[in-house]
């Protein structure tokens, strides 16, 4: 299984001035998986450690933060003797041992010449409530389920996904009925690399909601052993209201859909949990398309999407019979499974920041507000052919920008102002912006 990125972590070895490297990303995104084929595939060995498991290092920085002792004691777990950059060193849930972090900080400072990766499931959340964390120490990276780039290419398509990155739209409208069946299988099937494998060896659609719902339930479990007790009822409601936030029209978060009456105080400590750990992403409304967007962020106004496509739809219910025969996919639920998949490939996207737009008054919105390069381009999302854009019109009129995006199921068209993408090129944007 091919992830981009594979090429960010070269880069990091690489580096002239290289920091220990820590990987962020929800559970069963794939970051033990990357760490050790990066090794195995880069390195002349490799000295894996699962903190999580391995009880006998459960103390390793508590005495003091002495290197050579730490090494000593790696290589009696793994029976690797670190070599400076012929090893790679992979801490694996680091955040479950006291001053793991930390220790980071102390590799970097008195030796830097070792190869050292790190990762955990909830490192989000350690990050967040370690005071000693090693602040500008340590090199980051953030791991995603799979795109849909990397989906093609886990179904062995190279070719389409060639065509895709040459922009050679002649062609590609030619086999797009190619690239809409991978579109569906990627909306019901998603990105975590377990259930790709699993269809990908089996082409089981009810075997793939079987681990789908298993991932579910084991998010779900973390509730009740990580977060503090009083939260947890309320982190439950809000993951539980998250299908039916996205299956409104308006899909700004609305605490009372969560519970009657419900409040900001009283979600606010639960969502923060919940985008720690990499479950879910908060994107905020701004009503001015003015840089910095995030200066003009309403942070009472937002909406929520999950980690991955996928697990929206088996936490939704939706059966496979209703997304992937015909256009099923595009009729019900089809404008929160579109905007989701829309934002998990923007999320991919390195440089790109994320917001929405309504204006102060009235009803139009764009569904989101994109930040890079000094510039702010507005995508508007179409689950079909619909090529009607009303709120695109009145935000450029408003703000006039030198590129606008439509992304619907319509093929590829320029215009002077205003590009309509295919949803399966939306992997492109960034292309489109910087060419």
């Amino acid at each position: 299984m091919k992830r981009i990125a594979y090429s960010g972590l070269l880069e990091w070895k690489n580096k002239k001035i290289r920091k220990p490297l820590l990987i962020k990303g929800a559970r069963q995104v794939g970051k033990t998986w990357l760490m050790k084929e990066f090794g195995k595939n880069e390195y002349e060995s490799v000295a894996y450690v699962n903190f999580e498991k391995t009880t006998q290092l459960v103390n390793l920085f508590e005495q003091d933060f002495d290197i050579p002792r730490i090494l000593r004691s790696i290589q009696l777990v793994t029976g690797i003797i670190p070599k400076p950059g012929e090893t790679l060193i992979i801490f694996d849930e680091i955040q479950s041992v006291k001053r793991g972090l930390l220790s980071l900080k102390y590799f970097f400072e008195d030796a830097p010449q070792y190869h050292i990766i790190a990762a955990g499931s909830l490192l989000g959340l350690s990050i967040h409530k370690d005071d000693s964390f090693p602040v500008g120490k340590v090199d980051f990276m953030e791991l995603y389920p799979l795109s849909y780039k990397e989906y093609i290419l886990a179904m062995g398509k190279e070719n389409l996904l060639e065509a895709l990155d040459k922009q050679e739209w002649e062609l590609i409208k030619a086999f797009r009925s190619n690239y809409i069946e991978l579109l569906k299988q990627y909306y019901f099937i998603g990105g975590m690399p377990e259930v790709v494998n699993s269809f990908l060896q089996n082409n089981d659609y009810t075997q793939v909601r079987e681990i789908q719902n298993s991932i579910l339930e084991s998010y779900e479990n973390d509730f009740s052993k990580h977060p503090p007790l009083d939260v947890v009822p309320r982190i439950k409601m809000v993951w539980n209201a998250i299908p039916s936030q996205l299956a409104k029209e308006n899909r700004k978060f609305v605490y009372g859909a969560v519970k009657s009456g419900g409040r900001a105080k009283e979600f606010e400590l639960a969502i923060m949990w919940l985008e720690d750990a990499g479950l879910i992403h908060k994107i905020s409304r701004v009503s001015n398309a003015s840089l910095p967007l995030g200066g003009f962020a309403d942070i009472g106004a937002f909406k929520i999407f999950m980690v991955d496509i996928g697990l929206l739809g088996a936490k939704s219910g939706l059966d496979a019979k209703t997304l992937i025969e015909g256009n099923n996919i595009f009729g019900q639920y089809k404008g929160a499974l579109t905007e989701q998949y829309v934002f998990q490939q923007l999320k991919c996207s390195d440089g790109i920041e994320t917001y929405y737009w309504s204006p102060e008054q009235g009803i139009a919105e764009i569904d989101f507000l994109i930040q890079t390069k000094g510039r702010v381009i507005p995508v508007e999302v179409k689950a079909e052919e619909n090529l009607k854009a009303k709120s695109l019109k009145s935000f450029r009129d408003k703000f006039h920008p030198d590129l606008s995006i439509r992304a619907s199921m319509s093929d590829f068209r320029k215009e002077e102002t205003m590009t309509n993408l295919p949803l399966y090129g939306i992997s492109l944007i960034k292309n489109l912006i910087e060419g």
